[in-house]
């Protein structure tokens, strides 16, 4: 797993690429990332699988802000990014949420 940022030139945005290594994706088919930026969608950003066996998928997000986010591996299974910047507690379970954060 690992984040990969890129900021514009003007610093109000940052892109980011998401990516689960195909040992971290566990033979799954499906992964999705949810987070603050897409109201917690378990569905709306699918990442795309790579020739590789990863998958990954790039972002533009706000920069000077932090994000959480989690993957859902087959729509069954939770992980947490392990490269992430941060980790906070998940104020609806007993886990943590990965943080990405925009700042340079």
């Amino acid at each position: 797993m690992s984040l990969k940022k890129s900021f514009s030139k003007d610093k109000k945005t940052c892109k980011v690429t998401f990516t689960v290594s195909k040992e971290a994706a566990q033979g799954a088919k499906t992964i999705n990332l949810a987070g603050d930026f897409n109201s917690w969608s378990s569905t709306d950003t699918p990442l795309i699988l790579g020739n590789d066996g990863s998958f990954s998928v790039t972002l533009e997000l706000a920069a000077d802000r932090e994000y959480q986010f989690r993957y859902l591996l087959d729509g069954c299974r939770w992980e947490n990014d392990w490269k992430a910047d941060k980790y906070i507690p998940a104020p609806f379970s007993n886990a943590d949420n990965s943080v990405v954060v925009t700042r340079q």
